[in-house]
């Protein structure tokens, strides 16, 4: 045996030996005490604290919300996925004043317009962590990670039961081990960025602006 395999044989044994850490007990233990009403609040004040819009919706209403905040920021076009539900509720609207695109051909063969053309885009969040103020994506053929990265502004639907504590919560609750996607995203407000100075800049890396549109339970709404 080389010196080599013995020090592996060493550390694979020591390896073996060690106890595991209970990591849902220590969450258990460390968890806030919240009701979903309590998550909700908290996910708002953190993503609003870091410049993101978060408006209050339904199922039924969010289609007219998104238009009309559409039409406030001047927005000419907007990005859907291809054959997702919430796409399709947009078209069916028959928006006048926005021109809605489908995200449904090749990236080489519409990259400039993508860039350069597209004012904002729709995308619909798995979920979301209350702890960290974060969104959770999961991108997919119908809407892939260039949705969130490229327009300038950048509209998400988020169904509020949808709202967990932490991430451990989020990855036990959906299962995140049965199977990932190539990119799961973590979005935590508009993109940002900081000089030596410290004056802060948004849109350097991405959208400029995030629009939540929060949707509730019928008769629930804020």
């Amino acid at each position: 045996m080389s010196a080599r395999e013995a020090i592996l044989g060493r550390l694979r044994a020591a390896q073996a030996e060690a106890p595991l850490p209970d990591v849902q007990a220590w969450y258990a233990a460390h968890r806030r005490a919240e009701n979903p009403t309590q998550r909700v609040s908290r996910l708002r004040q953190m993503l609003e604290a870091v410049h993101t819009e978060v408006h209050d919706t339904s199922d039924a209403g969010w289609p007219a919300l998104l238009l009309r905040i559409a039409a406030a920021k001047g927005l000419r076009n907007l990005l859907i996925g291809d054959g997702t539900a919430h796409g399709r509720r947009l078209e069916n609207c028959s928006p006048i004043e926005l021109q809605l695109h489908r995200y449904e051909q090749p990236i080489e063969a519409w990259r400039e317009f993508l860039f350069d053309g597209i004012d904002a885009s729709l995308t619909l969040a798995r979920s979301a962590i209350a702890e960290t103020g974060s969104l959770i994506l999961w991108p997919d053929h119908s809407e892939p990670r260039l949705m969130s990265l490229v327009p300038p502004v950048h509209f998400m639907l988020l169904d509020s039961t949808r709202i967990h504590a932490d991430l451990h919560a989020a990855i036990s609750a959906e299962g995140w081990d049965q199977g990932l996607p190539t990119n799961a995203l973590l979005i935590s407000g508009p993109s940002k960025t900081a000089d030596i100075q410290q004056t802060m800049a948004y849109g350097a890396h991405g959208p400029r602006e995030l629009v939540l549109l929060l949707l509730h339970p019928e008769g629930s709404q804020p």
